[in-house]
């Protein structure tokens, strides 16, 4: 099947393209009831090929919240490029750990700190599950956690990485933009950081971590930023320069304290930029094998739609308006219009202003409403990328227009983790 109605613009894609693409899913499930998600594999590895392309040689760790599903992370493991897990959180890596059968997570880096107690001495008891799965650190007061929950075992030593603030503070530290994670952001306090793991039993550094979310995480094209456009372009020039020199300072301090194994940065909407950065040796990256609706605001990337879930149309309550079951599956994140599903097909439909995605109807207007008729079907894209698996309980993958398999989300195995 072609998607070459899907290499993106700025501009939707071409009207016969989309009605070929979404003829074929929809005669690929016909015989399925909706509400349901599929995931075109077609466009799922041509994404892998576009992360690791724009990668140019670096690894990518796979992140597991952008997927929520083993089988499709598996599948983006076995790709080449991509190497290891960046989990959320423990409990969930303990579990893949755990259910490891042929080796494919067998590298997992906490992507979070862990408050988790029971998990935390599973993790020490075990020499297996610590040598996987590396926990995420940015203070003292994390470390006084892991010593007061887990003895210290300087023959089974914990793994930890540091996590170094990356986002942009100007005006002496006044203005933060990015992501409130680390208290550690300059190369001063990673080393210091460093020197406090290095004399503490029982725990290795390993690795350094820092995601720049003011350049991955914030749609640059004109068609989302609009009149922030040229903001958003200046913010992340200046932050991407800045960073570069930090960061890799820090990197230097820390290597004199720590012999690293990896230095981890980035995501899916910075990874060209990341990847040009010398100091950082593997990306994060996963929300672009979905591409999620918030991708179609990035002109870093071009990934091409890949996740989907399908409504029925249940009402017709006048001409110009039809309401689907269900569909409020609004994404995590500041609320905004950006936050809500994106109707995909057939184009044209709408929300109301006064209902907008609801969670048991959905009200959709436009011309194209006039032409569904009740048991059709709305295309729909979510906002962000894994959260969708936590609206279903399995995903219908497609492949060449047929449903090759069907396999289970975190919440089809009975696990939520967040």
């Amino acid at each position: 099947m072609g998607y070459q109605g899907f290499a993106r613009t700025d501009a939707p894609p071409a009207r016969g393209a989309a009605e070929h693409r979404f003829a074929e899913l929809g005669r690929a499930t016909a015989g399925l009831q909706p509400p349901f998600a599929v995931v075109d594999l077609g466009a799922f590895d041509t994404n892998a090929a576009i992360l690791r392309r724009n990668a140019i040689g670096k690894p990518l760790r796979l992140v597991s919240k952008s997927l929520r599903c083993r089988a499709l992370m598996r599948r983006a493991l076995a790709q080449p490029g991509f190497k290891g897990v960046l989990g959320f959180t423990l409990p969930e890596a303990l579990w893949l750990a755990e259910s490891d059968a042929h080796g494919e997570f067998d590298d997992i880096v906490v992507a979070y700190p862990t408050a988790d107690t029971d998990a935390l001495r599973r993790l020490a008891a075990d020499e297996e599950l610590a040598r996987r799965i590396t926990l995420m650190v940015d203070s003292v007061e994390h470390l006084d956690f892991l010593h007061r929950h887990v003895a210290p075992n300087p023959s089974r030593p914990l793994r930890l990485c540091l996590e170094l603030d990356v986002s942009l503070e100007l005006l002496g530290g006044r203005l933060h933009i990015g992501a409130h994670r680390s208290p550690v952001h300059t190369p001063e306090q990673a080393i210091a950081m460093a020197h406090e793991i290095d004399k503490r039993p029982g725990v290795d550094l390993v690795g350094v971590m820092g995601y720049e979310s003011q350049i991955a995480g914030i749609q640059d094209a004109f068609s989302a930023a609009a009149l922030r456009y040229p903001l958003v372009r200046l913010m992340q020039r200046v932050s991407r320069a800045e960073l570069a020199e930090r960061r890799a300072e820090a990197v230097v301090a820390v290597r004199s304290v720590a012999d690293l194994e990896f230095v981890n940065g980035g995501g899916t909407g910075s990874v060209v930029s990341t990847a040009a950065d010398p100091s950082v040796t593997e990306i994060a990256a996963g929300s672009g094998l979905y591409s999620p609706a918030l991708f179609d605001g990035y002109r870093s990337i071009r990934p091409l739609p890949a996740a989907f879930f399908a409504l029925p149309v249940v009402r017709r309550p006048r001409a110009g308006l039809v309401t689907a079951l269900g569909g409020g599956w609004v994404a995590s994140g500041v609320p905004g219009p950006d936050r809500l599903p994106k109707p995909a097909f057939p184009g044209g439909l709408r929300y109301t202003k006064t209902e907008g995605a609801g969670e048991v109807q959905t009200p959709l207007r436009g011309r194209a409403a006039d032409g569904l008729a009740i048991g059709d079907r709305v295309w729909m894209r979510h906002g962000k990328a894994g959260e969708l698996a936590e609206r279903v309980n399995s995903i219908h993958l497609v492949l060449r227009g047929e449903v090759v398999d069907e396999v289970p989300t975190y919440r089809g195995e009975g696990r939520a983790f967040a």
